[in-house]
């Protein structure tokens, strides 16, 4: 029956491949017209291929087990995949990398006052879940580099534990220095949590699931639904990853057996106070407890108690102490040669290992990547040949922090910056709309691989899905008139998360980000509940979205891989740095204005009070009025980028005449090799303010946001954190860089001239 169905679907696939062909035959960025007609048959027949039944049963295999980094069954499962790879006929072999891995010795949370409380710190098995109750082989729950300690301090509530919730604190007058707080999961990445508290004097840290969030509150539990049950916990990294990501030992370089290695206490990427996750079920005692000020109302989770923050009479007793080793992690490796650019590499990676089972996160898009890896195998059984050497990778060790990936990307650094010309990435992937972020030069090439692939339930392509979507959701008529007539979807900035950042932001390497998501919920991330289970009954239980991720990711991988002309576009490029730019400008006035008017209210004695008039409120203080910055560097530099781009656009517009015959037999080859490096002259090699390993100028992860993206972060966090001196020095940093790369791509411009009029 399931033969059936698929075969059905796969006609109807083929159908709206075969339209798009019709309508636009000439409609490939970077293709002549004979070149389209070649590619678009061998992507049909690729499309054709993936099979959701295959990724079941990959499914089944990758996550019967708990595969952590430094468990046998994370080595089983890397030795699987390279023998699937190999025996679809690609040329495969395991990288191996030696990072330090802490696993918890020692855990402990109790309240010692007003009353004496244990947590649990385990999650219990469920009966209807048969992967649950491995428990000799799961991890326990824990905060992976966290530093040991062990500390008993009064407890306070500090709602997500950003920034800005300790500046309400201070309003209410209350203190973190020597407590142990207490954080909920969401609004930012975990690791920023512990980071913030110990800025402001905390000595331990707490972090717990709240049901408002990821709960309860949002839809019936496990098993019964997909959510989050009383007793379930979310792992994580720790690491100060808006630092360096990948192993904390060895920053810069591949952690192979004799790398020089940091010592412990040089390490600048652990917390600097001991931290560890805990159930709502946990949590609940603890904060039920806690008396002082009421919390502001969107503090309010949904446990049925009075949220109060503290400090008093909650005392809790926090002890954390792990075993500091090195453990092995296996990166699984797969390379088909390219034919006519065999030094132009295109990259494609997804990591396999898991906190635990991980159906979801991430075997969920490893199965996808190892689809695509078969049908590839498949087309070249049957003639096909890329024309750039294509790359798979199977990470391990991303859970802790990129390891794998970024090991890989620091050891091979010198050949990347050579020779890589894109790099897509995938990660969690579920049913819904496709989720797509990376590098803006890939926007026009992206949204024309989305209009070709069809969304398995609504018939559309995942592009006019995505469209629709967006106009549904759009905050102003702006907004929903720009989408209805931009001819491209704007793809979002990537921050951090997932395998991309050693490519795009250490090496500086054009990058995408694709996954499918956004119908379904689910609270099992980084439990023991994320598993074959849970994922086949209350996500994409038939793996049409597996098929549908495996079409889009190796769609792109192949269109990149064979074009004739490599299909960056640089016009997104710089409608979205104007973008970018206009908002740096606003967040300065808005910067300077508010302070304006909270000093003018100081000064007349007007204070504005709290939501809850019971709460204590402090005075403010008189701040010193920003300065105004000088953009005008940065607005002649993207005035010369936006020319360039331009020019560019109209060398390829002549190039593309005449069914683009220019492409196909023009010597190309000295251009591509050129543009291979347009990412690349986006980067600075002073890197970012205190962090120099980060050296994209246009797209990081927030230092207090972690995971989240800063745009031209060298400026927007200057300015965010009121360093105005550095916002200028910024500002003429970021403008050398744009001015850098509108050269580059004048001079892109006029070698496409040149191969047009030889």
């Amino acid at each position: 029956m399931r033969r059936a169905v698929f075969s059905a679907t796969l006609v109807i696939g083929s159908i709206v491949l075969g339209a798009a062909a019709g309508d636009s035959p000439t409609g490939l960025l970077g293709y002549s017209d004979e070149s389209a007609r070649a590619e678009r048959e061998w992507e049909g027949k690729f499309c054709a291929i993936p099979n959701p039944d295959n990724m079941r049963e990959y499914m089944r295999r990758l996550s019967a087990r708990p595969h952590n980094v430094g468990s046998p069954y994370d080595k089983d499962n890397a030795e699987w995949i390279l023998s699937k790879f190999k025996a679809w006929g690609l040329d495969a072999h395991i990288e191996t990398y030696y990072p330090l891995y802490p696993t918890p010795k020692e855990r402990v949370v109790e309240m010692v006052e007003p009353a004496h409380f244990t947590a649990k710190l385990e999650e219990p098995a469920v009966q209807a879940d048969p992967t649950s109750s491995q428990h000799d082989e799961q991890l326990p729950t824990y905060h992976i580099y966290s530093v040991d300690g062990d500390v008993t301090a009064p407890l306070v509530y500090v709602n997500y534990g950003v920034p800005e919730d300790y500046e309400q604190l201070e309003r209410l007058g209350v203190s973190v220095k020597g407590a142990i707080v207490i954080a909920r999961y969401g609004a930012s990445w975990r690791g920023i949590k512990p980071k913030v508290a110990a800025e402001h004097g905390a000595v331990g840290c707490l972090i717990y699931s709240d049901p408002r969030d990821d709960g309860y509150f949002q839809g019936d539990v496990f098993p019964d639904g997909p959510f989050r049950p009383r007793e379930g916990v979310q792992r994580g990294s720790v690491m100060d990853m808006p630092i360096y990501s990948g192993d904390p030992l060895t920053p810069g370089i591949g952690a192979t057996k004799d790398a020089k290695r940091l010592l412990l206490d040089q390490v600048k990427v652990f917390t600097k106070i001991p931290v560890l996750p805990i159930s709502y079920g946990d949590a609940q005692p603890l904060l039920a407890a806690l008396k002082g000020p009421m919390a502001p109302q969107n503090w309010r989770g949904a446990l049925p108690i009075s949220y109060h923050v503290g400090p008093g009479p909650t005392k809790v007793h926090l002890k954390v102490k792990s075993n500091w080793d090195i453990k092995p992690i296996y990166d699984v490796i797969a390379r088909i040669p390219g034919t006519t650019y065999p030094g132009e590499w295109i990259i494609r990676g997804n990591h396999h290992d898991a906190w635990v089972n991980g159906a979801d996160d991430p075997v969920s898009g490893q199965v996808a990547l190892m689809e695509e890896a078969r049908a590839l195998g498949e087309l070249l059984k049957q003639g096909w040949r890329p024309k750039r050497t294509i790359i798979y990778c199977a990470w391990d060790g991303e859970e802790p922090g990129l390891l794998g990936s970024t090991e890989w990307a620091e050891d091979h650094a010198a050949e990347l910056e050579q020779h890589a010309a894109l790099y897509v990435n995938s990660d969690s992937n579920g049913r819904g709309y496709l989720n797509v972020g990376g590098s803006h030069s890939l926007e026009k090439f992206i949204n024309g691989v989305a209009r070709d692939v069809q969304d398995p339930e609504t018939k559309l392509t995942v592009w006019e899905r995505d469209r629709l979507a967006r106009i549904e959701r759009a905050q102003s008529p702006e907004e929903k008139g720009e989408i209805r007539q931009r001819p491209d979807l704007r793809i979002s900035a990537l921050g951090s998360g997932s395998d991309y950042t050693g490519f795009l932001q250490h090496l500086g390497i054009a990058s995408l980000n694709l996954g499918y998501g956004g119908e379904g919920g689910g609270g099992v991330y980084h439990s023991i509940y994320d598993d074959f289970y849970w994922y086949t009954h209350f996500a994409d239980t038939q793996f049409v979205y597996g098929r549908a991720l495996a079409q889009t990711a190796g769609t792109a991988v192949m269109r990149f891989a064979d074009a004739d002309l490599l299909p960056y576009d640089f016009t997104a490029l710089a409608d979205t740095l104007r973008r970018y730019l206009d908002e740096l400008e606003t967040l300065t006035k808005k910067e300077r204005d508010e302070t304006i008017e909270r000093n003018r209210e100081i000064e007349e004695g007007v204070f504005t009070a709290t939501s809850d008039p019971r709460q204590p409120t402090l005075p403010p203080r008189v701040e010193p009025v920003p300065p105004y910055l000088n953009f005008a560097p940065m607005e002649n530099a993207l005035a010369s980028l936006t020319k360039s781009a331009e020019d560019y656009q109209k060398a390829f517009d002549q190039a593309s005449r005449n069914g683009g015959a220019v492409l196909a037999h023009a010597p190309l080859h000295p251009l591509n090799d050129l543009l291979v490096q347009s990412e690349r002259k986006l980067t600075t090699p002073e890197g970012l303010p205190r962090r120099p390993w980060y050296i994209h100028a246009i797209y990081a992860p927030g230092s207090y946001t972690g995971y989240g993206v800063k745009t031209i972060p060298g400026v927007r966090e200057a300015i965010e954190q009121k360093n105005w001196k550095e916002a200028e020095e910024q500002i003429g940093a970021v403008a050398k860089v744009l001015e850098g790369e509108a050269s580059f791509i004048e001079a892109a411009a006029h070698q496409l001239q040149q191969a047009l009029n030889p």
